[in-house]
């Protein structure tokens, strides 16, 4: 092990990320331990006392050739392992682009939600084709903090809810969000919120508090796909095709664009999904030997391998 790690740091439409190169095993020994690398993972991310992140991004070897280009694993900021992030993979694309590691425009990105395409856009956006959601629910009644909440359900890689207020900038998400994310319904894992305020048809604005950060962030992409489905489908709204359709549009915290395509069918379920985010570099160095040696501070135990995907 290094006595200090590289890493690249890039935000997607308001999502920070670091994203550190493990494709020749180099971290291995990290990676091999869930307690080892969810203590590395949340050392990194703390604003204040690390890096400052919403998440880690390892770049992988994938198991099988030929499956992807390259595998991503995905930490929150609490040490825990995501199947998928949205945002995430928009960055890790780029990245992985810009770095010339893969021929082409395209990237194929391998992760524990399975395979996810991407490319650069137009200007700043990234497009990630992700997985079709699945477990599509709607009108659940829920009762949180003694009040009555409608709400709509998708997984979208990760699990998230979606309820509709009349506007979400007064919103106190710090309140309704974590009751909201534990919900007895959701147990034992819990589950991302999204509120949504409807601007006109195919335009919403978004404010998410997502598990793992255990906060508000300031974008999410696979909860901006899971919103734009929703609501289309609550609301009757066309499907938004990425061939020649209008994408349905989400006014992130940040104040950026996130732009969601995909196709809608007589069942109910969606399919063919892409969002597009913005993606900017902030920065690159190294981690610092003694937040390096605080980081690994854990004992290692047996887990997974880097290109072990559940």
């Amino acid at each position: 092990m290094t006595d200090s790690i590289e890493f690249v740091k890039l935000s997607g439409s308001g999502n920070d990320f670091i994203c550190i190169d493990s494709r020749d095993g180099r971290y291995e020994e990290i990676l091999a331990s869930p307690g080892r690398v969810g203590h590395f993972a949340r050392s990194l991310c703390s604003r204040g006392m690390g890096v400052g992140a919403d998440g880690v991004v390892f770049a992988c070897q994938p198991d099988i050739e030929g499956v992807a280009d390259i595998a991503a694993r995905f930490f929150e900021a609490d040490g825990s392992e995501a199947e998928l992030c949205g945002n995430g993979t928009a960055c890790f694309i780029h990245w992985v682009i810009r770095g010339g590691w893969v021929d082409g425009p395209e990237a194929k990105i391998l992760t524990s939600a399975g395979v996810v395409r991407g490319a650069n856009s137009d200007g700043p956006y990234v497009r990630v084709c992700i997985p079709d959601p699945e477990d599509l629910q709607f009108d659940l009644k829920l009762d949180v903090l003694g009040a009555p909440w409608e709400c709509d359900f998708a997984v979208v890689g990760v699990p998230h809810l979606v309820t509709y207020v009349d506007d979400v900038s007064k919103l106190e998400v710090a309140h309704w969000g974590p009751a909201l994310r534990h919900h007895e319904r959701f147990q034992p894992r819990g589950v991302n919120v999204n509120f949504v305020h409807v601007i006109d048809e195919g335009e919403l604005a978004l404010r998410t508090w997502e598990f793992g950060v255990e906060g508000e962030t300031l974008a999410c992409g696979t909860g901006s796909a899971a919103a734009a489905i929703l609501a289309a489908r609550r609301f009757g709204w066309p499907a938004p095709e990425l061939a020649g359709g209008h994408p349905i549009l989400i006014q992130a915290h940040s104040g950026d664009v996130l732009r969601i395509y995909f196709n809608l069918h007589d069942d109910g379920t969606a399919s063919d999904v892409c969002l597009e985010t913005v993606v900017r570099f902030l920065c690159c160095g190294k981690v610092h030997p003694d937040l390096t040696a605080a980081a690994l501070s854990p004992p290692a135990k047996a887990g997974l391998s880097c290109g072990q995907h559940r």
